[in-house]
């Protein structure tokens, strides 16, 4: 990697640094919330106050959805017990935090559309990040493949599906999702047609085309 005169690498690089280190932090800070299963109003107010002051993450997905959120809820300076449940799960939902009794990381499940797609399977591109329950990475593709599905290794700028397993990988960059769906969700918001599901609408999806 080239440097600069500082020996610094390039800003663009830095700054992806710099915004994967806030992001790791702030869902760090979101599970520490979750820790005791209660969400209070000063951590909800400190979360507003963190994500004001740390821009890189504010400024990107998944961080600008949580500050408009977090601020829509604090708007009249009362955190009322419906948005204190509504925030829980949307803190679950970024994090992967749905069960913290599990000793594994799970997906996030933030950016699934919603409501999800049918699928047809047949002439549809289908790409998968994270760990499966359905099986192997391969065992995934081929069964797409049975159906006259294709398989791309990323998300690609025209109709393509996202399927997030169900468990993170360790492979990811951050520890509820990874490169792939960034680039999934960034497609989603420019206007391409990009759908992100579950592992387990793909599976019921997938029962439904074998019971035809």
């Amino acid at each position: 990697m080239k440097l600069d005169e500082h020996g610094q690498p390039p800003r663009f690089i830095s700054a992806q640094r710099v915004a994967d280190r806030s992001t790791d932090e702030l869902i760090g800070l979101c599970k520490g919330i979750l820790a005791d299963g209660i969400i209070v109003q000063e951590e909800a107010e400190y979360l507003q106050l963190w994500l004001r002051q740390n821009v890189e993450a504010r400024d990107q997905w998944p961080g600008n959805i949580l500050h408009a959120r977090v601020y829509e809820y604090l708007e009249d300076g009362y955190l009322d017990k419906d948005e204190k449940d509504e925030l829980m799960e949307l803190l679950k939902s970024f994090s992967g935090a749905t069960n913290p009794s599990l000793d594994y990381n799970q997906s996030t499940s933030l950016p699934f559309s919603n409501p999800m797609p049918e699928l047809l399977f047949a002439g549809e591109s289908y790409c998968f990040t994270g760990r499966m329950h359905y099986g192997t990475r391969n065992d995934c593709q081929r069964v797409v493949r049975s159906l006259g599905g294709e398989i791309c290794n990323t998300p690609i700028q025209h109709e393509c599906v996202l399927v997030v397993g169900y468990l993170g990988s360790r492979d990811w960059i951050h520890t509820s999702y990874g490169r792939k769906i960034e680039k999934a969700v960034d497609y989603r918001e420019r206007g391409y047609p990009i759908d992100i599901i579950s592992e387990e609408h793909w599976t019921q999806e997938l029962l439904k085309a074998f019971s035809f």
